[in-house]
């Protein structure tokens, strides 16, 4: 099947995937004292992390990969799928936008997020608010779309898994001791990167 540009595009969402996988696994090598268990993600990106540079230059084609997909994305489905799941994926480009414009407006101004300078108050409950409920509110409109269309049950699949890891990650943060908090939290942070990039395979599919 001869494939698009834009349906190529769609391999830039496993690129993002992969950078922000490498930012996670080897900032940390530049963060002395780091307890990936015990700390977010978050940590390794805050203002004054030691860290910082090093999470810059891997994290580099995470956001940029990751938006221009899942346009391309927005733009190959006009007229195709559903309009449910149409819904739902433009609502989860618009929680890419938000995280990626967010987050680096309002980095943590020190590691952890019980500051109360207003960049942190705008990165823990403006910014990841926003985030959360777009990833949410998109993901259930994805697989009520999809299960009603046997064609695209597999869309849905994918995003309830992704619900399900978040939902992991949301429930395990607020339950298991501050000691292993860093490893439910990733649970959440991983799902949307990941669904992302089924997104992009999709696509480069042709949502076939």
């Amino acid at each position: 099947m001869k494939r698009t540009p834009v349906q190529w595009c769609g391999l830039l969402g496993i690129i993002s995937l992969f950078s922000y996988a490498a930012a996670v696994l080897f900032s940390p090598l530049a963060y002395p004292g780091y307890q990936w268990m015990s700390q977010a993600v978050s940590d390794l990106s805050a203002s004054n992390a030691p860290s910082k540079v090093l999470w810059g230059q891997l994290a580099s084609l995470y956001d940029i990969c990751g938006i221009t997909s899942v346009m391309m994305v927005c733009v190959f489905i006009q007229g195709k799928l559903n309009r449910t799941i149409r819904i739902g994926i433009y609502l989860f480009a618009a929680m890419n936008w938000v995280s990626a414009i967010g987050y680096a407006a309002f980095p943590l101004s020190a590691q952890g997020n019980a500051g109360t300078a207003f960049q942190d108050i705008m990165h823990v409950y403006v910014v990841t608010a926003l985030v959360v409920l777009l990833s949410v509110l998109s993901l259930i409109l994805i697989m009520a779309g999809g299960y009603q269309d046997r064609r695209y049950r597999y869309l849905a699949g994918w995003a309830t898994a992704a619900l399900l890891f978040m939902l992991a990650g949301a429930v395990g943060t607020g339950i298991v001791p501050a000691a292993y908090f860093g490893i439910p939290e990733r649970f959440s942070v991983f799902a949307a990167a990941g669904f992302n990039a089924v997104l992009g395979v999709c696509l480069y599919r042709g949502f076939n």
